[in-house]
């Protein structure tokens, strides 16, 4: 199906305007190779979570956290379904929690929280700058052992990713402009509490988004300027740049079990109006872990949604015999061609499920969205609750994970104002909420930038598949550590 006209317009000003408040994605032009679309259905939301004894459920519709309740002081108790809080720290958060189990058997969790910087420095100011390191022996009582100040730490964006082969941490200097992209890596191996900075390189080229390959050795870079890096860390001490692919505008980028395909989220291609085709891109990338002369990734397929909003990352899975991604589209793609007119109509970033077993022909078999995400609701009343119409949070997506790529029955996404949302994967046509937890920040409880109130969740989450526990951060509130209630915690085992 041919895109509306202006759909790729929204898209490069949505971006634009991300860069500016939040720095989110921004958009550049690319190319690529073939290509498919599909034409969604109209969006319905999954089945609404049956929530359990113990859980403070949500008083609107599915994802919804209204006005009234601001009013009422009920917002102020939080909104779970079995769920419950075990811990809380700091008061800040960004874009990624992480979990790793070093050689000792100690466990810490890692996270960002700073979304762009300098921008964030009043919060950080009180919560502090870099990287930050918890002990994790006792997830109930997070003990924070050191912040990571080098230059990526401080401002990672959302680059930073664990090798837990390795034992490595990543993440290079980014924002949505065009930060230098300087690489550090920490090994984690020997301590998890105190990382140890093995290199702080320019090899990353430009910083915003990463990928890692499972055997540690190839470290991926994209840009907001269209370019896809490569970067050898065989020694991991001394980073050596492998490639530097320009003209292409990827997001998130994760690699399939064997090292030898990359998912990339695509934020679209040439055309007639600037961009067209946000979606998923698969490329080959065999000759870059072969380590052949010259080599380069080379696009299989790229497949668009006509509802698109900006692609963010597509984490791969395998369930009964075939190969899927799981992919989330972050914001809201808000702007008409003429402005700011009716953006509540315009796309909104939700989840799905691609089936990518044949490389060359990626389809979409399901998607993910909340009764709040249906387009019959999104110009009503819900365009007056706090943090609603900020276009850099509002009802939208950012970031999902999932605790594992051998056929997981649960996938858990932050979702904005929603918080972090947990579904039921196992029939991958018909995922289902089961679960969620939301604490937003009541107005005036503290000044926090960008928004003064509301959920922030931006975070991909981590998982304590042995104690049944998810970990997030909230970019308004702090690092949490949640307990799954009422048998959700069956799901990962």
């Amino acid at each position: 199906m041919t895109h509306a006209t202006a759909g790729p317009v929204r898209r490069l000003l949505v971006a634009t305007a991300a860069l500016v408040v939040v720095g989110g994605a921004a958009v550049g032009l690319g190319g690529s190779v073939g290509g498919s679309s599909v034409t969604d259905a109209p969006r319905a939301a999954v089945p609404v979570a049956d929530c359990g004894p113990g859980s403070r459920p949500e008083t609107d519709i599915q994802g919804r956290v209204p006005l009234a309740d601001y009013v009422s002081g009920r917002a102020g108790e939080g909104y779970t379904c079995n769920t419950r809080e075990l811990a809380r720290h700091g008061t800040t958060g960004g874009f990624k929690v992480l979990r790793y189990t070093d050689r000792t058997g100690r466990t810490c969790a890692y996270y960002d929280n700073t979304l762009l910087f300098p921008r964030d420095a009043l919060d950080n100011l009180v919560d502090g700058q870099g990287t930050v390191v918890l002990d994790m022996t006792r997830p109930s009582r997070p003990v924070e052992t050191t912040r990571l100040t080098s230059p990526a730490m401080i401002s990672p964006h959302e680059s930073l990713l664990v090798n837990k082969r390795r034992g490595l941490l990543a993440g290079v200097l980014g924002t949505a402009a065009t930060y230098p992209g300087i690489l550090d890596v920490y090994d984690i191996s020997r301590d998890c509490r105190a990382p140890r900075l093995l290199s702080s390189t320019p090899s990353g080229v430009l910083g915003h988004e990463s990928g890692w390959s499972k055997d540690g050795r190839t470290f991926y870079t994209s840009s907001a300027v269209q370019t896809l890096v490569g970067v050898d860390l065989t020694d991991p001490a001394d980073p050596e740049t492998l490639f530097v692919r320009p003209g292409v505008y990827y997001h998130g980028l994760r690699l399939s079990s064997d090292d030898r395909t990359l998912y990339a989220a695509n934020l679209g291609t040439p055309g007639p109006t600037l961009l067209s085709g946000a979606g998923l891109a698969v490329l080959d990338v065999s000759d870059v872990h072969e380590r052949l002369p010259d080599a380069e990734p080379q696009v299989i397929s790229t497949l668009a949604w006509d509802d698109a909003s900006i692609p963010q990352v597509a984490e791969p899975f395998r369930r009964g015999g075939r190969d899927y991604v799981f992919e989330i589209d972050e914001f809201i793609d808000f702007f008409e061609l003429t402005g700011l007119a009716a953006f509540p109509r315009s796309p909104v970033g939700i989840a799905r499920i691609i089936d990518v077993d044949d490389p060359r022909r990626p389809r979409v078999v399901s998607e993910i969205a909340l009764e709040v995400h249906e387009d019959e609701v999104r110009d009503g009343p819900q365009l007056l609750d706090p943090g609603a119409l900020f276009p850099a949070q509002g009802y939208a997506g950012h970031y999902c994970s999932l605790p594992t790529r051998r056929a997981p029955k649960i996938a858990g996404c932050s979702m904005i104002l929603s918080g972090l949302r947990l579904f039921d994967i196992r029939d991958v046509r018909n995922p289902r909420e089961v679960a969620y937890f939301n604490q937003p920040l009541v107005p005036g409880e503290r000044l926090a930038l960008p928004t003064l109130a509301g959920g922030y969740a931006m975070s991909a989450p981590a998982w304590d598949r042995r104690r049944g526990q998810v970990w997030y951060s909230d970019v308004n509130t702090g690092f949490y550590t949640v307990k799954l209630t009422n048998g959700v915690a069956r799901l990962l085992r």
